[in-house]
């Protein structure tokens, strides 16, 4: 992004989690740190189900004296019932605010503009008493001004912004392999180690228990990450979520996400991935090429 646009994402959602057992409550379920969260650090973090499989990520800020989780907007009243299913006893309680605030993504020279800090993933500003941080995942994803609603057209005038096309944002977190649209299409059917949740920072595997972290490690530590999420590009054709991908008559991947960004589950070994990377291959009618990112 050039410098003084600015990209809403209006299908983000936000979840207040607070009271006075909040923070040990999302250490003992979150899959990152959650004593990283500070006002001058932002993570990005998941739920997975008791197998380590992949069920919502999110990021986690710090908000006064509690947390807000900004998530798949769709997918917000489905955490705060997950969340409510691990509460039992604890003191602590879900809000949903996704009508309250909105979330805008800046470049990093704006950033620096506003406030001139080191850039690094997870740094955290704030700008008329909003949070702004680094994506925390990848830096090439510029920041965030998570806003009240209320203020965000005056945040945006005061910086001198100019809105853009959101697709600009999508387009370069696709070619960064990072799916950030329909990803209840990814719920309970892969690991969330195999959704890059290592790569992306999102997962601590220093910190003590939180779900799924058993099957997590033991992928991780013992080297057994056998497939990834990847952006696939289509040459020619049309193809639907589930369609196998072959490489010289092998199955290598399958179609997750179809469109409007296309993410499949691909192997990354046997046959490695370096062998077909790039290259086109067959999946049902259409032809597709796996891009795989320099960060994986």
């Amino acid at each position: 992004m050039e410098k003084n646009e600015v990209v809403t994402l209006e299908e983000r959602g936000f979840i207040q989690v607070k009271g006075p057992e909040a923070k040990d409550f999302l250490q003992n379920i979150v899959t990152n740190d959650i004593e990283k969260v500070t006002n001058n650090l932002t993570i990005f973090s998941s739920i997975l189900t008791a197998q380590g499989k992949y069920l919502f990520d999110f990021f986690i800020i710090k908000i006064k004296d509690s947390y807000l989780l900004e998530c798949e907007k769709k997918s917000t009243l489905e955490i705060i019932k997950l969340l409510n299913y691990y509460k039992l006893r604890s003191k602590v309680d879900f809000v949903d605010l996704s009508e309250k605030y909105v979330a805008a993504v800046i470049s990093l020279e704006k950033f620096k503009e506003i406030e001139n800090s080191d850039i690094s993933t997870g740094k955290r500003i704030n700008y008329r008493e909003d949070p702004v941080y680094i994506d925390p995942r990848n830096i090439n994803l510029g920041a965030k001004i998570v806003s009240k609603l209320e203020n965000i057209h005056l945040t945006i005038k005061k910086l001198n912004l100019v809105i853009v096309d959101k697709k600009k944002y999508y387009n370069k977190s696709f070619e960064l392999g990072i799916p950030q649209i329909d990803l209840d299409k990814l719920r309970d059917k892969i690991f969330g180690i195999e959704n890059n949740l290592d790569e992306l920072k999102g997962i601590d595997f220093k910190k003590g228990c939180y779900v799924g972290q058993e099957n997590t490690s033991r992928i991780k530590l013992r080297n057994k990450l056998r497939r990834r999420i990847l952006p696939v590009q289509k040459i020619d054709g049309k193809f639907s979520e589930n369609e196998i991908i072959k490489y010289k008559d092998n199955e290598v991947g399958k179609i997750m996400i179809s469109e409007p960004y296309s993410f499949a589950l691909i192997k990354v070994v046997d046959p490695d991935l370096k062998e077909f990377n790039n290259k086109e291959l067959i999946c049902g009618n259409s032809k597709v090429k796996i891009l795989k990112p320099d960060w994986i």
